[in-house]
């Protein structure tokens, strides 16, 4: 890899051990995807929850916050997913000591490097939304997808190490989807019946992510009569990162580098693989029950927006959750407060469902709170949600936000 001059003065060390090894990890990242360069970026998306760190990296975290100030501190405006737990509420739903006690120390740590604790998975809706054409090293796969598809940034998925070393240089390897080869379409799907709502969106991107074969491949989406909202984006690309893997789609006539088909494709466009309802109505099947038993409804994954937020208070005003089922909500902190403010936080939590802030459940060492709350049976509203939380021992069941409110009340999945 080719190293300019401040490249090769943090390889050396002059600025700093913890900007030396992280460049030095770059190196290795970068020769391994045959990397010609660095590329300068302009923001840093770290997801490192305690279940995925563990002892040993939470202690890693700490060594480089020892360092002095001036060798530690990002180099970028640097930002974190959602973490493993509320501290205000942690106890409510049995979440183990010791994994409250790593996430103290993870927080501690990243406050020192100048990292902000963002905690949260929709960025793109809250703050600094990343422009066209940005350089960005982002970990989340919504986050991910979000930024190169819908604001047309640029962004590979960035493991923990990966953008901890990004945010520290203020650079990351030149490949993948940095490079205009690889954001040309790849295979092209014809919507011929529009989604309904939100999880609708959601069974959509399931769907076509399980089509997907490689890292590389760019889905393009052709036929959506109607731009979408933000939220029906965020459920959409989240879905389809969580299925297929890819952190880039295209939508024409919607996204910023698909005016038309031919600006995507490098020849003519391929076969176009159909979808319609029916192909909607069996993802959710994929997703059913065969009896009416609930213990879990859960919001989460993507965090939800204001919105979304608004619309779960006008739902649950004046009702109760049953007293056999819980109803876990997760946002992202800057939207809890507004929340608050706005009263939907109290029609919310009035309900008996609980508001959580800077989570998102699967991050949540989700399944031993599970084992903890005899939690077994989890509706939900996210498909990304369903394809994640089975492997974590819960049999997941997949309905819009209005059938998740009704199960909740009733206490049974509601048919």
């Amino acid at each position: 890899m080719r190293l300019n001059e401040i490249e090769k003065s943090m390889l050396a060390g002059e600025m700093g051990e913890p900007r030396r090894q992280a460049l030095e990890h770059q190196q290795k990242v970068g020769r391994f995807f045959d990397a010609p360069d660095m590329v300068e970026i302009a923001q840093a998306h770290i997801m490192a929850d305690t279940e995925a760190l563990g002892a040993a990296n939470v202690e890693y975290l700490e060594k480089v916050a020892a360092y002095p100030e001036e060798d530690r501190h990002v180099a970028i405006p640097t930002i974190t997913d959602p973490r493993g737990a509320d501290l205000k509420q942690y106890k409510i739903i049995r979440q183990d000591e010791a994994f409250i006690d790593l996430e103290r120390r993870t927080i501690a740590a990243f406050e020192a490097l100048g990292v902000m604790m963002t905690d949260t998975c929709i960025n793109y809706q809250l703050f600094m939304p990343p422009v066209q054409g940005q350089n960005l090293a982002f970990g989340d796969t919504g986050v991910c997808i979000y930024s190169n598809s819908v604001l047309g940034a640029r962004s590979n998925y960035e493991g923990g190490p990966s953008a901890l070393a990004a945010a520290l240089t203020g650079r990351t390897p030149r490949y993948g989807f940095h490079l205009d080869e690889h954001r040309r379409g790849t295979t092209l799907f014809e919507i011929q019946d529009q989604p309904q709502n939100l999880t609708d969106w959601g069974a959509l991107g399931g769907i076509i992510g399980r089509e997907m074969r490689s890292y590389f491949e760019v889905p393009v989406v052709d036929g959506i009569e109607k731009a979408p909202t933000s939220d029906a984006l965020k459920h959409f690309g989240a879905a389809l990162a969580s299925f297929g893997s890819t952190p880039l789609f295209h939508m024409i006539g919607i996204t910023p580098e698909a005016p038309d088909l031919k600006s995507v494709f490098d020849s003519a466009p391929p076969q176009p693989i159909g979808i319609k309802q029916t192909s909607i109505e069996k993802f959710y099947d994929d997703y059913g029950a065969h009896d009416d038993r609930l213990d879990l409804v859960v919001f989460a994954a993507p965090q939800l927006s204001l919105v979304e937020l608004q619309s779960l208070a006008e739902m649950l005003d004046g009702q109760k959750v049953n007293t056999d089922t819980s109803l876990l909500v997760c946002t992202a902190p800057a939207f809890k407060a507004e929340a608050d403010r706005m009263g939907f936080t109290e029609k919310i939590t009035g309900s008996g469902a609980l508001l959580l802030e800077g989570v998102c459940f699967y991050q949540m060492h989700a399944r031993e709170m599970g084992l903890a709350n005899k939690w077994q049976r989890l509706m939900t509203n996210s498909a990304k949600l369903t394809n994640i939380i089975s492997g974590y021992g819960y049999e997941p069941v997949l309905g819009n936000m209005e059938a998740c409110v009704t199960s909740a009340i009733a206490g049974r999945i509601a048919r």
